[in-house]
């Protein structure tokens, strides 16, 4: 006889009760449940360091090798809460090379520095002194978008500086224009990376970038968001715009 009327038969009987063989103690504590084995969790990619880092960008012998290296690069945070990597936007053999801050969040949908309201403002400026955005190179000190367009941490830009003088190195411009106070403190040697962007504006200082045998002359002025936010200060930075321009038709 199987199972099932086996149990029919017993239920014709009229037994509505099973016993077990064995007793029961109903005051015995209760076993514990039973321990989840813990979820497996994919091993993540070990952080690396400054110094490999700056291993890294150094044997990059072209922009894309360069690009290539940042999207592999796996020793700032700011990768794992971007979009995508904003590498670069203009030719590779620009004469003025501009350096901003860091991606906004246009700029992180957008994969392309500078394509907001600040680059609408960049490209009117750059337009002013007969430099159309198409003949320059744009580029940012960190090239991931902070969560929340925060400035980014001393940490993050020291992770991305190799990175950045290699691209500089590459690239070889006749001359830097640094837009805002992240880009000069990232840049400029000491004392004057702990000056304001208000002190540092108009003021050429020559860089020695590691790759590059001679310095590069580098201005710091405003950025345009600054200027969007600050109207007033427009004026200052027309006459940086100026001195960009007399540099760059200079012999």
């Amino acid at each position: 006889m199987d199972l099932i009327a086996s149990l029919a038969l017993q239920y014709e009987w009229g037994v509505d009760e099973f016993l077990e063989d064995a007793a029961q103690d109903r005051r015995a504590p209760a076993a514990p449940p039973p321990v989840p084995a813990p979820a497996r969790v994919a091993p993540r990619a070990a952080p690396v360091s400054v110094g490999e880092g700056a291993g890294i960008a150094a044997s990059c012998g072209s922009l894309a090798a360069l690009e290539a290296a940042l999207k592999n690069f796996t020793g700032c945070a700011l990768r794992d809460t971007a979009t995508q990597l904003v590498f670069a936007d203009g030719p590779e053999d620009a004469p003025l090379l501009l350096v901003g801050e860091a991606p906004g969040a246009e700029e992180d949908r957008g994969g392309r520095p500078f394509i907001g309201p600040a680059g609408q403002l960049l490209d009117r400026m750059l337009a002013s002194i007969g430099q159309p955005r198409a003949g320059v190179r744009i580029i940012n000190t960190v090239p991931w978008r902070p969560p929340g367009n925060r400035t980014p941490t001393d940490s993050e830009i020291a992770a991305c500086l190799p990175f950045l003088h290699r691209h500089i190195a590459l690239v070889r411009p006749r001359a830097l224009l640094l837009l805002g106070a992240v880009a000069a403190k990232a840049l400029l040697p000491e004392p004057a990376r702990n000056a304001g962007i208000r002190r540092l504006r108009g003021q050429w200082v020559a860089l020695n970038i590691p790759g590059l045998d001679t310095p590069v002359p580098a201005l710091p002025s405003y950025h345009p968001a600054y200027l969007l936010r600050m109207p007033s200060a427009k004026s200052e930075s027309w006459r940086d715009l100026i001195a960009l321009r007399e540099r760059l038709e200079s012999p």
